[in-house]
Formats: structure tokens, sequence, C-alpha cells
């Protein structure tokens, strides 16, 4: 029973990842045909993200009272729905709306699956989980570009990526018994807790340190990922497309980074984990403070990359070792929207940063949130002390 969950649950974090950059690619076609401005963009993506907010927050009673199984189930179906409403678009109005349900499906999902993760299996699992959605989230834009240069709208792109949503929703059916036996083994050995308020959330000791180390490790990636290729480009003076292809290197990095961390995190345990990874992104910032020229730009990139590996899935499978797994999801929402929260704020506050200002804080600005991330993490290990993995 286990063996075919987490058969079925690798499968869900490709699938997940497939829509997570679609927009970033099939906007530069689709602002022209809509009519809009190029930055209407950020409109769609705060939608998105308003929604994955509000449902991580309230994943923990939706999931007790339904069901990981079936919350997993409606939540990819939701995405599904949105996926084909993007594809029957013709206003940018419409996208909008159909970016509710986008968001809302979500949310719920990743809190839900990672919190499953967190309790019933291994560490390593967590790893390659999160790099097989990587494999999904590049594999997303890959499908939508030969979409395009095959002579296709990019709402075909979404209608694909719909269509293999559907096909996880078919797989997800008739695992709802497995899912649902599991649950109720795991309630009679928790004693069924009832779901914990928000309020009383954030009064779990260490819980303000995790969500705001959280925030900080998603303001880091989201960061570090959209401003790369501008920075090379402005300050280091690298050509567009040499810089474009390096961006991608830190993608890469996490990707192989995860996949490798996997073979060792069992062994180190979580918490080393976390702080390897934030020492190796610490000094992939310094790689792009120091003029040491460009070869060492892309090195520090690759090493940001490497160090962003292993610290989300480390945070995450120790959410039930540091909480109890009575409040693991309770815990787990809170993350998920400060991580989402993190993602959405931080990459656009640097933009005004770096025009009104200077591009060539950018580095500066990723150390700040790798040592203030790493702060919070220890303050929560404090409070914890040393209960291990």
């Amino acid at each position: 029973m286990t063996s075919i969950l987490l058969v079925i649950i690798y499968i869900a974090f490709i699938s997940l990842g497939l829509p997570d950059s679609l927009l970033g690619s099939a906007w530069p076609s689709m602002y022209g045909e809509l009519g809009v401005p190029v930055s209407y963009a950020g409109a769609i993506s705060m939608i998105i993200a308003a929604g994955t907010i509000i449902s991580s927050l309230f994943s923990d009673r939706m999931i007790r009272r339904f069901g990981t199984g079936m919350i997993t189930l409606i939540s990819v179906a939701m995405t599904a729905l949105a996926l084909f409403g993007f594809f029957s678009s013709g206003s940018f109005w419409q996208l909008c709306l159909w970016g509710i349900p986008y968001g809302l499906g979500a949310g719920s999902v990743d809190a839900a699956l990672n919190n499953f993760v967190a309790l019933h299996y291994k560490s390593r699992h967590m790893s390659w989980l999160h790099s097989f959605w990587g494999i999904g989230a590049t594999t997303g834009p890959y499908i939508m570009g030969l979409c395009l240069t095959n002579g296709f709208q990019w709402n075909y792109g979404y209608m694909v990526i719909g269509i293999l949503q559907v096909a996880l929703v078919l797989c997800l059916i008739p695992t709802l018994p497995l899912w649902k036996r599991k649950q109720k083994a795991q309630e009679e050995e928790i004693h069924a807790p009832k779901a914990l308020r928000l309020s009383d959330t954030i009064k779990l000791p260490g819980a303000k340190a995790i969500l705001v180390a959280f925030f900080c490790y998603c303001a880091l990636e989201a960061t570090t990922g959209l401003w790369a290729s501008s920075y090379m480009v402005l300050h280091k003076g690298i050509d567009a497309q040499t810089a474009a292809k390096w961006a991608a290197l830190f993608y890469l990095g996490i990707t192989i980074g995860r996949l490798a961390c996997g073979f060792i995190t069992d062994k180190l345990g979580d918490r080393q984990m976390v702080r390897i990874g934030q020492a190796i992104a610490g000094l992939g910032t310094l790689l792009l403070l120091l003029p040491f020229g460009n070869n060492m730009t892309l090195a520090g990139l690759i090493f940001i990359g490497l160090g962003c590996a292993p610290i989300y899935p480390s945070l995450l499978h120790e959410t039930p070792d540091n909480f109890g797994a009575d409040k693991s999801q309770s815990i787990m929402g809170m993350q998920m929207a400060c991580a989402y929260v993190g993602t959405t704020l931080i990459p656009p506050l640097f933009g005004l940063i770096a025009e009104h200002v200077s591009i060539a804080l950018y580095p500066l600005y990723l150390i700040f949130f790798i040592v203030f991330m790493f702060i919070m993490a220890e303050r929560m290990n404090k409070v914890h002390g040393k209960r291990v993995n």
C-alpha cells in the first residue's frame, strides 16, 4: 500500500510542477493577442498566489474533514479545470477569473502532500519528490514551446497540461481507499486531534521562527531566479543570450542537488542538511559579489542552486519532529502560506530597488535573506533542543 501511494505521489509532484512556469513562458505570446500591457502578467500571478496562500492557510481543516487523498484529488481537478479555462479564455479578465481555482487548487495539495510525506516517508523521498517537481516545472515551458514552435496558439499549451492533470485525477481515483486507510491508522495513532485555529498555531513554540525561515527561503529562491539574468546583463556586462542560459543553471543546480541530497539526507539529518545548504548558498552569493570575473558569476549561481536544494525539503520534512504529528498539518499549511508570500512579494521589491538604487545590490539582497533564514532556523532549533529526525 505504502509503495503504491509513493509512486502516485511521485507522479503527482511531476504533474504539479507542470503548470507552475506556464504563465511566464507563454506570456510573450499572450499579451499582444489579449491586447494588454506586458505588465499585466503580474496581476494574474498575484491572483494565483492569493488563492494559493488562502487555501494553504485553511488546508488543515479541509484535510482533517475530507482526507489527504480526497483533497489531492479535488485540488488537481480544480487545477485541471483552471487550465482548460485558460485554454478557452479570449480575454484578460477571463484569465483573472480562472486564476482563482488555479491558485486554490495549488495551495491545498502542496500542504497536503508535503505533510503526508513528512509523516510517512524518510527524508530522502522529500528531496527526490521536490526534484521531481523541478522536472515538471522544467517540462511545462518545454511543452508550451513545442506548441508555439509547431504553429499552435498558446491556448493549446494549457490544454496539453490540462489533459495531463486529468490523467493524474484518473490515477488518483482508484487509490482513494488507500489514502483513507492510511489516514485512519494515523488518526488512531495520534488520537484524531482537532484542527488548530491559526491564532493557536502561530503560538506554538518555534512557530514564528520557522514561518519567517520559510518566508526567507522562498524569497531567496524566487529573487535569485527572477533577477539573475538582469544582474548579469546590467552589472556584469554579459550578453543577454549567455545570461539567460547561465540563469537556467541555478534551477538545474536545485534539481540535481535535490536528487543528490536524497542519498545523504537520511544519514546527516534534516537540520544538518539545512545548515550545509545555507553555507553553500552563502558561498554562492559571495562569488556573485566579489570581482572574480564572469566564470565565478556562473559558479556562484550554480552554488546558490545547490545550496537551495536541501533547505526547503529538509525544513518541510522535520515539521512533524519539531511540532508533533498531531500539529504538523496545521503548521504545514502556514509554512506553505509564508513561503508563497515570500515568493510573491520579495522579487518585485528588489525590482524597485534595482530601478531606483542599483541592481548591483543583488548579491547583498540575497545574503540578507540567507543570514536571516539561518538565524530563524537556529532559533527554532534552539526552542526544540536536541530533538532529532
